[in-house]
Formats: structure tokens, sequence, C-alpha cells
């Protein structure tokens, strides 16, 4: 692989197009933790909304992205990413600011479909321009901090939630989402819309790259769609670490989709402990995304398998805790609270590795459509997780349902931790699993 970097090879904080890239991701993700506190409230605790209501929220959220995913990966692949990015966030301005006159659940539903249609357009173009401004030897570096950002806006977000609802309201909440998209695509047309990294991977991929003298070879679309499927089939470590972790989000969504519901167990509770336990999960994450790359000593498959087990074995103990301590005291509270950091850290174990490895491993020309594709597996667990929960729940109440995800994500974890490794090629592991989610991004 040859690479001509045009914009300079040190600190990637020199590297001016990452630096902007970064600051609007940050406060697009901002944004996007306001609007999801803001509906999971709405929903939830203010509507009082059934389980299957809240399982059809999530659903609406997600199914966009599986119908879709591996469509809008060719379109970031076949169609300028900066310009891509810029369209989706001006609509996702226009249709976060209809939150505001929702006033009934299927008009909630309606909005979380069309914004998640622009949601999965704007994800493989990111990804797509993060190879094409950041250099291959960076890689690991650049996806480390975009993931540090991701979760320190999962801090953020929720406590400023916190404080718009409790003083202004909702409404509020669905403003400064509508105004972080608007900052967002302003701030992205500072991006080169051209490509700086030039890299030559037409051996690798068929696929015949643009570059200042030439034009990219045209192909149907649909052709260009499957492209990233046999892409994936062709790296077993990135194909068989997705199909792995796709299992471990489909079981962590059988409780995860029914927080608001197991909340509402406990008597008198605080519309903001929502909010302060996704933050303490984001502080989790947050730690586990900064000692991914330091703690060099454990593969991808260990880091993998002890961050599900850890999440499997603190979803089972919370839904135990409100089991067995069923008062919203602030003992409980707090207990609640350090769990969800703990389930964070567990999280940001089982993601952060396969999100370095895919970025190493997809050649640049084929980023949309792999990331599309990634996209479209994970949100069939995203998608299946919370109907199998609603199930759960309406058949057995919200803390079997919680114990039953902690007890396969444990089991799930040891299965990783037993898994022999292959061999090794470079400083990457073979044949362990390692991965990253989806969240509508997702984005």
């Amino acid at each position: 692989m040859t690479n001509s970097i045009v914009e300079g090879q040190g600190e990637l904080k020199q590297n001016r197009a990452f630096v902007t890239l970064m600051i609007s991701q940050a406060i697009s993700n901002l944004g996007d933790w306001l609007h999801l506190l803001a509906i999971l409230t709405l929903v939830g605790l203010r509507w009082n909304a059934t389980p299957w209501e809240i399982t059809f929220v999530t659903l609406s959220a997600a199914l966009p992205i599986l119908l879709t995913g591996p469509f809008a990966g060719a379109l970031a692949d076949r169609l300028n990413r900066k310009w891509l990015m810029i369209i989706a966030d001006g609509a996702r301005i226009i249709i976060v600011g209809a939150f505001i006159f929702a006033d009934q659940i299927w008009h909630i539903y309606v909005l979380l479909i069309l914004k998640s249609l622009f949601d999965v357009m704007f994800s493989p173009a990111k990804n797509g321009k993060l190879k094409e401004i950041v250099p291959h030897h960076q890689l690991a570096q650049a996806v480390s901090i975009s993931s540090v950002i991701e979760q320190m806006s999962k801090i953020i977000g929720p406590a400023l939630g916190g404080l718009l609802v409790a003083g202004f309201g909702i409404t509020w909440c669905f403003v400064m989402d509508a105004a972080s998209f608007l900052i967002s695509g302003i701030i992205l047309l500072w991006i080169p819309g051209h490509r700086v990294i030039q890299r030559v991977d037409s051996d690798v991929t068929g696929v015949e790259e643009e570059t200042a003298g030439s034009t990219r070879v045209k192909q149907s679309f649909w052709k260009e769609t499957l492209e990233g499927i046999r892409m994936l089939a062709s790296l077993p470590r990135v194909g068989t670490s997705l199909l792995l972790l796709a299992a471990a989000i489909l079981f962590l969504q059988f409780a995860d989709s029914q927080t608001v519901i197991l909340f509402r167990q406990l008597p008198g509770i605080s519309g903001d402990l929502l909010g302060w336990c996704v933050a303490a999960s984001g502080v989790g994450t947050l730690i586990a995304a900064m000692s991914v790359r330091k703690w060099k000593t454990a593969g991808h498959g260990l880091k993998m398998g002890l961050g599900t087990a850890v999440t499997g074995l603190v979803i089972g103990t919370a839904g135990l805790v409100v089991g067995v301590w069923p008062s919203a005291g602030m003992g409980a509270q707090l207990l609640l609270i350090s769990l969800f950091a703990m389930a964070g850290a567990g999280i940001g174990f089982a993601v952060v590795p396969f999100q370095i490895l895919l970025q190493e491993q997809t050649p640049e020309p084929m980023t949309g459509r792999v990331f599309g594709t990634v996209g479209s597996v994970m949100t069939t667990s995203n998608i299946l997780g919370p109907v199998t929960g609603g199930l759960l729940v309406t058949s057995f109440g919200v803390i079997p349902a919680f114990i039953c995800s902690g007890i396969l994500l444990t089991l799930l974890g040891v299965l990783y931790l037993l898994k022999k490794p292959r061999a090794k090629t470079g400083h990457m592991e073979v044949g362990i699993p390692a991965q990253s989610v989806a969240p509508g991004e997702v984005s």
C-alpha cells in the first residue's frame, strides 16, 4: 500500500481536517444524548408507556439502519462524503425540531424513523472520511479519540439534559439537539471535500480508487453493496468478531431496552436517576476507551471476553438489586449508578478493540460499504433484542428479564475467554473476537 500524505504526518492534533471532524462529531454526539434522554423521559416516565411501546420506540430508531445500512454505505463510497454528512445534518435539524410538536406516541415513532434514515447516511460517510484524512499508522489513535468523544458526550449530555428538563422543560432538549446539528453542519464546511490521504488499494479491493488524475470506476449500486458483504467474509477476524458481538448486543438489549421499566419498580423514583445512570455508563466506557490501547499485554479476545462477562454480571446484579431492595433510597440509587458505571466499562472493552480492528483492516475505498454492512448486522441485534426483551418483560416481569440477560452475557464472555487464539500477525491477534456496536448511530 502506498500513502501520499498531503497534510502533515505528525501528531493527530496537527491534522486540521481530523480535529475539525472530531469537533463536529462532539457537538453532534452531545445533541444526540440530549435528544435520546428527552424521549425516554417523555415516553417512559411522563407518558407512562408500556413495555411494548418502549420497544417500538427502540425499533423505530433501529429498523431503518437495518434496512438501509448497506445501501447507505455504498452511497458513501460513490458520492462526496463531506456533503453527505452536511445533508444529513441539515435534514436532522428539521426532524428533531418537529419533536417539539409531538403529542402522541406515534408521532415519536415516525420522527425517529425519519431521523434514523439520515443517521445511517451520516455514519458510514464519517467513518470513510476518517480514513481519507488520517494516515493508516494513526488510525488506532484516531478511533480511540473518536470513542472517547462519544463517551464524553454520554457524560455531559444526560447531565445537561437533566438541567434543561428541570429548569426549562423537555422542549429545550430538542431545541439544543437541532442546534447541535446546525453547528455540526457548519463546521463540516471546513473539512476537505477531496481525499487527503491517497491510497492505491486496487490489488486488495478490485475497486479503482479516485485520485487527482483518475476517475473512479462506476459500478452498479447493488454490486457495490454486495462487495461490502464479500469484504467482511474475506476478513475472518472481523467477520467472526462481528457475529460474536452481535450475539452479545442481542442479549444486552433484553434488559437495556427496558431500563425505564426497571426503574419504575422503585417507589418514588426520581426522574433524574436515568440521566445519572446513563452518565455513569458513559464514564465507565470512557475509562475503558482510554485504557484499551494502553493495555497492550492482553489480546483483543481477552479484553472483549472480560468486558462481556463483566457487563453480564452487572446487568444481572442490577435486576437483583431492584428485586431485593425495592426502595428508592439514596443507597439503592447510588448502587445502581455504580453498577451502570461498571457496565459501561465492560461495554467499552467489548466495543473499542473492534472499532480499531475494523478501521485498520478495511481498505479505505471499501469503508462505507463495510461499515454499512456492519451497522446492519449489529442493528439486527438491536431490533431482535428489544422485541425479545418486550416478550420477556410482558410474560415474566422486568427483573427476570435482567437476570436472564446477565446470565447469557456472562456465559458468552466466558466463551470468548476460552476461545483459543490461532496465530498472530503483526500486533493484531488472529481468530479472537473483538467488536463494535451500533446506536443509532447506531449512530
